[in-house]
């Protein structure tokens, strides 16, 4: 086969974590001949306005639309890796993942739709394999600090303990982010679909939904859906709107890495709201907000409202200095099957969905292109990119994991 043309396209380089993406890109890679990127995208015109605003006039451009299938194919055939930013992917993913699937290129995106990857599995993997295509989903925020997050605690509690930790938790200490109009329009989506499709509830109420099939481990996950104390984090807990992806893909990853995390691995997800009187009415108000969105989004009139008045429209996001000002503290504790615990920490600066997610999904493909030969498939952050890439996010992301005292 002829060597690719390039290392990474970034399609969908024109929406707006595909201009973040592109710049952080530019930026870091712009003078580095050891990564050869280009951007793709639908438009020319508006692929040219891009790449005028990052002061990279010799980047290349790729014009491909996610509902042609030969232009995919075209662009596919000149890069190892595809960095996919186009969503909601249930409605423009599909024929991109087919593609790489049938062309062995290595792909990854940033998704939180599991629903989606579940789809995705069904249809694609044998395929995947066959080829050789390495499909990485989920390499932002949703769900990168919180994979790699219990990657990296797995492996420093089985060098100090000799074994894995059976119970782990994460717990969002801080965090200032916004909503950008692409998140908006995925959770207003999928919210459509599941009204549609009430037999995706099922599947939602599944923690091993994206797992290999027939991985069904005979464990009750814990799942906090309301305000509660919890006495490792020392802090009244909140549901957290990311979980529901996050848990499923570090369920996944254990089972790829042959339960490494042990076969009675327990995992959950909340947010931390502080201690005493405070504490406990910061996560009951949590608890009641994020359920009336929810609900909001989900019934059709409140739904339209939302839309008109107060949610972002695609395209739309946080300021610059809204990203710079951004930031996120995760927590993670971990109990081994004989009582021994240990503690970590993931941090990462700017605003956690978008200027922190570009660095990390740009860094995860470059990883991913300097990746040697292994299985084609479906794999997870930390089964495939693993300690590398947490070493990559640290040098260059501003993503560090460290252990607790």
């Amino acid at each position: 086969m002829d060597t690719p043309a390039f290392d990474i396209v970034v399609f969908g380089a024109t929406s707006f974590v595909g201009q973040l993406t592109c710049r952080y890109l530019a930026e870091r890679y712009g003078d580095d001949s050891d990564v050869r990127w280009a951007m793709a995208g639908r438009s020319k015109s508006k692929l040219g306005k891009v790449r005028s605003e990052i002061g990279n006039p010799e980047v290349a451009m790729i014009v491909a639309d996610a509902n042609d299938a030969d232009s995919l194919a075209a662009m596919c055939k000149q890069t190892r890796v595809v960095i996919s930013t186009v969503g909601p992917y249930a409605l423009y993913g599909e024929a991109l993942v087919a593609t790489c699937a049938d062309s062995g290129t290595d792909y990854c995106d940033l998704t939180g739709e599991v629903h989606w990857i579940a789809a995705m599995l069904e249809k694609y993997e044998a395929r995947a394999q066959a080829s050789g295509a390495r499909i990485v989903n989920c390499c932002g925020f949703d769900s990168l600090p919180s994979d790699l997050g219990v990657h990296f605690l797995q492996k420093h509690a089985r060098e100090r303990f000799g074994a894995p930790c059976t119970r782990v938790k994460m717990r969002v200490k801080a965090m200032r982010g916004t909503f950008s109009g692409g998140t908006v329009a995925s959770l207003v989506n999928f919210a459509k679909e599941v009204r549609a499709n009430p037999a995706l509830r099922k599947q939602l109420a599944n923690p091993y939904s994206i797992c290999p099939e027939g991985y069904r481990p005979d464990v009750r996950q814990p799942n906090p859906k309301g305000a509660s104390f919890d006495a490792d984090a020392n802090s009244w807990i909140a549901p957290f709107i990311m979980a529901s992806c996050n848990t499923r893909v570090v369920q996944r990853s254990n089972a790829l890495s042959g339960q490494a995390y042990g076969a009675e691995f327990k995992y959950d997800e909340a947010m931390m709201t502080g201690r005493g009187t405070k504490g406990r009415l910061n996560a009951y108000g949590l608890t009641a907000g994020l359920g009336g969105f929810l609900m909001g989004v989900a019934v059709k009139p409140t739904r339209a409202l939302l839309q008109r008045f107060v949610l972002p429209e695609p395209g739309e996001g946080p300021s610059p200095s809204a990203q710079e000002k951004g930031f996120y503290d995760m927590r993670l504790f971990g109990t081994t099957a004989a009582g021994e615990k240990l503690k970590a920490k993931v941090v990462g600066d700017r605003d956690p969905g978008y200027g922190s997610t570009s660095k990390m999904l740009c860094e995860a493909a470059i990883c991913l292109s300097q990746r040697g030969e292994t299985e084609g498939g479906f794999w997870t952050p930390a089964t495939l990119l693993g300690d590398d890439l947490i070493e990559r996010l640290h040098e260059r992301a501003g993503v560090s994991f460290e252990l607790l005292d």
